[in-house]
C-alpha cells in the first residue's frame, strides 16, 4: 500500500493540470469528442485513470476546461495596431474565435453547448464581457448595452457554429469538399425558376465565390452600423 502511494504521489507531481488539457486538446483536435476518452488519456500521458480525475475530474469537466483553455487563447489575442478602436476589438475578438474553431473543429459544438446550458460559465461570460466592454466604448446608449452585445454575441457564435457544422471530425470538410458543396449549391439555384425564385437566381453566383471569413466580417460591420444609429 505504502509503494502504491509513493507512486501515485510521483505522478501527481510529474504530470501537471496544463499537461492533461493541452494533451486532451490534441486529442481532440485528431479525433473529435469521440477521440477525448480517459483511456486514450491515460495511455497519450503513460498514468492512471486516478491521476486525471485527481487534476481535471469528470471527461465533462475535461471537455469543459479546454474548451475553456482554447477560447481564453482566442480572447487574449492583442491587436495590431495601438490605440486600437472599439470596433478593431469586437473585430479581433470574432475572428479570434471564428479562427480557433476552424483549427479545433470540435471547439463549435462547445460553444453552442455553452451558450445554450451554461450561459453562466466562464466562456460564455468571458465572450459577453469582451464584446459588452467594446459596446459601451461605442457610446451606446445604456439601455440598450444588453441588446447590443447580445446581438453581437449571438451573431458571432452562431456564425461560428454554423460554420463548424459537421466538423467534429478533423478533415470533415476539405477545400475540395467546399467548392464542391458551393458550386453545386450555386447550380441548383440557378436552375430555379426567376420568376418564383428572382432574389435567389440573382445571387446564385456569389454563393459559388463567397468567401466565409470576408462574409464572417461584413456581417460584423453591418451590425455595427446598426449600433451605431440605433432605432
Amino acid at each position: 500500500m505504502a509503494t502504491r502511494a509513493r507512486r501515485t504521489e510521483r505522478r501527481r507531481q510529474v504530470l501537471s493540470r496544463e499537461q492533461i488539457i493541452d494533451t486532451a486538446i490534441e486529442l481532440l483536435d485528431a479525433g473529435g469528442e469521440g477521440g477525448l476518452t480517459v483511456r486514450a488519456l491515460t495511455e497519450r500521458l503513460a498514468t492512471g485513470s486516478g491521476a486525471i480525475y485527481y487534476h481535471v475530474g469528470t471527461r465533462d469537466e475535461l471537455l469543459d476546461t479546454a474548451t475553456e483553455t482554447v477560447v481564453a487563447a482566442a480572447l487574449a489575442t492583442e491587436p495590431d495596431r495601438t490605440p486600437a478602436t472599439p470596433e478593431d476589438e469586437i473585430r479581433l475578438v470574432a475572428l479570434g474565435l471564428f479562427d480557433a474553431a476552424a483549427v479545433h473543429p470540435w471547439l463549435a459544438t462547445r460553444l453552442a453547448v455553452q451558450l445554450t446550458r451554461n450561459p453562466w460559465g466562464p466562456v460564455t461570460v468571458g465572450i459577453f464581457e469582451k464584446i459588452g466592454r467594446q459596446v459601451r466604448a461605442l457610446g451606446v446608449p445604456r439601455a440598450i448595452w444588453f441588446v447590443a452585445a447580445s446581438t453581437l454575441v449571438h451573431y458571432i457564435l452562431g456564425a461560428v457554429c454554423q460554420t463548424g457544422i459537421g466538423g467534429d471530425s478533423p478533415g470533415a470538410e476539405t477545400d475540395e469538399d467546399r467548392e464542391r458543396f458551393l458550386e453545386a449549391t450555386s447550380m441548383a439555384w440557378r436552375e430555379l425558376d426567376p420568376a418564383e425564385y428572382p432574389f435567389i437566381h440573382a445571387v446564385s453566383g456569389q454563393m459559388s465565390e463567397h468567401d466565409d471569413r470576408d462574409q464572417f466580417l461584413t456581417g460584423i460591420a453591418l451590425i455595427l452600423g446598426g449600433i451605431g444609429n440605433p432605432p
